[in-house]
């Protein structure tokens, strides 16, 4: 029944109705949790989300962690490789000191911005290179670096062996070449 223009609607009928349209759904979503076999609580899983955060974050801080730590121990590596090889290029020259290579590998080492270039060691040693069924005179020259890595040092220790706890890695490059 609609009441009439310019009069106020009857409060406990529109109270009557709105119960009974609730009552409806009330029972509409019991019976379709009933068919579904469980009854739909999503409080029940409001912290699953920061659960599931607090495991998978420090996993995925190790692991970006990682990248960046071995990133610099391979761009560290290339400055040594090529650091010896330039070193080899310089030993090979004739008339060429001992000194001028460590120094050349020394000056390599501080442009490739290597934090602790000054204690790296470097070791040239005459020797011959087969060459087909003969040798040739040839000179090795061998750098020996200190890294430690930011994060990883710890782990890193448990992978390499026979050194102390606290020590950085030494990366050992060389490289032979035959004499002019």
């Amino acid at each position: 029944m609609k009441p009439a223009k310019g009069s106020t609607p009857d409060i406990p009928l529109i109270a009557t109705a709105k119960a009974e349209a609730l009552g409806w759904l009330a029972s509409l979503s019991l019976a379709r949790s009933a068919r579904l076999g469980r009854a739909q609580h999503p409080t029940r899983e409001r912290g699953a989300a920061l659960i599931e955060m607090a495991l998978t974050m420090p996993l995925l801080l190790l692991v970006s962690i990682s990248v960046f730590e071995f990133g610099r121990a391979f761009q560290t590596w290339q400055v040594l490789t090529n650091a010896t090889r330039e070193g080899a290029r310089i030993a090979v020259l004739p008339g060429t000191s001992d000194d001028a290579v460590s120094s050349r590998v020394l000056d390599y080492l501080e442009a490739g911005q290597l934090p602790a270039a000054d204690s790296a060691s470097v070791t040239v040693a005459n020797g011959e290179i087969s060459i087909g069924d003969g040798t040739a005179p040839a000179e090795t020259v061998t750098v020996s670096y200190p890294f430690e890595f930011v994060v990883l040092q710890p782990i890193a220790r448990m992978v390499v062996s026979d050194t102390e706890v606290g020590a950085p890695i030494t990366m050992t490059v060389s490289a032979t070449m035959r004499n002019e």
